[in-house]
């Protein structure tokens, strides 16, 4: 059974905010998320720079902190006011999850936690304002990424995180499953949201903790293809982790891209609208691999089993294991 949204959560998420990385040159991951992705640079200091989309009228919605080891540090929800975070607060406090209340620079009250599978969190109400920038089209850069969207994180237990997250309020628009000889159905992954579309916060099966990608928006298929061509020109050709291609869940066109440190981030055209309460999760089995790409040769095996660790945290086999169907299999290189 699919674990269902409290009616009534604790707090109020709005939606997906900020990521926050640990990245070993900071120069180096300033420029390619500038030059070959095409985020606007909102500030920077000696050990953070401080990155936002178009459209973005937040301050930030990546932060690159100089570290010398590269990390996910955590992923950044927004939840609608102060009291919000004092609610968090009285949940965390109440169901004995550990936090710490933190300042960042450019944010409001903010609240860091590690959730029920270990994923790093941190919740925050407000950040400093700038203006937009999605009508100066002469600063349009690569792919002109518009905002940031969502997260995917790796997870070893699949439902245990998407009952933690349903039950502050998230709600479950696509999924994949497995039919067990009992009829049960196993969770391979859960695609969450709270803002309208598809997802926010993903969690997919594997080695984890991990942050598989964070992604932003882009205006057009154009822009994709754009994106792709300046990562080629620019000699980073063999960075493009996977796509152009068309994900059959949330129906976007898609493009992934690592960075310097291998973190990878995704450009995509959007997805549909989930707003209506009526409308019902649309399942996916997880042997039809159509949910991951309507077309073209699958993943290859570093799209599957890369991803970024968070600070000070084991990584746990799955408690469900398969082989995925990687571009190397399909070509018969193993």
């Amino acid at each position: 059974m699919l674990p269902t949204t409290a009616p009534a959560p604790p707090f109020t998420l709005t939606r997906a905010s900020h990521v926050v990385l640990a990245v070993t040159d900071l120069a180096a991951s300033r420029d390619f998320y500038r030059d070959v992705i095409g985020l606007v640079v909102t500030a920077e200091t000696d050990d953070a720079v401080y990155l936002r989309g178009l459209e973005e009228d937040a301050h930030h919605s990546l932060v690159l902190e100089q570290a010398t080891e590269a990390k996910a540090v955590c992923l950044g929800l927004r939840v609608r006011t102060d009291a919000d975070v004092t609610a968090a607060e009285r949940h965390l406090v109440a169901t004995g999850i550990e936090h710490e209340r933190v300042e960042r620079p450019h944010q409001g009250p903010t609240l860091r936690f590690r959730d029920a599978v270990g994923t790093r969190v941190e919740l925050t109400s407000s950040m400093d304002l700038v203006p937009r920038k999605m009508a100066d089209f002469h600063d349009f850069r690569a792919g002109a990424p518009q905002r940031i969207d969502h997260f995917q994180a790796v997870t070893h237990d699949v439902r245990t995180a998407t009952e933690f997250w349903t039950g502050l309020g998230m709600r479950t628009s696509e999924y994949t499953g497995q039919y067990r000889e009992d009829g049960t159905d196993e969770l391979w992954g859960t695609w969450m949201e709270v803002k309208g579309n598809t997802h926010d916060l993903v969690f997919t099966n594997g080695r984890g903790p991990r942050l598989h990608h964070f992604a932003y928006t882009v205006p057009d298929a154009t822009s994709l293809i754009h994106a792709a061509d300046v990562t080629g020109s620019l000699g980073l050709g063999h960075e493009i982790d996977r796509g152009p291609g068309r994900h059959g869940i949330s129906n976007a066109l898609f493009l992934y891209v690592r960075d310097p440190d291998q973190h990878r981030i995704e450009l995509f055209t959007t997805h549909y609208q989930l707003i209506d309460l009526e409308s019902e999760a649309i399942r996916w089995d997880v042997s039809d691999p159509r949910r991951a790409q309507q077309w073209g040769m699958p993943a290859s095996e570093r799209w599957f089993f890369e991803a970024s660790e968070f600070p000070g945290e084991p990584v746990h086999e799955p408690l469900l294991h398969a082989t995925p169907p990687t571009l190397e299999a399909f070509l018969g290189l193993h």
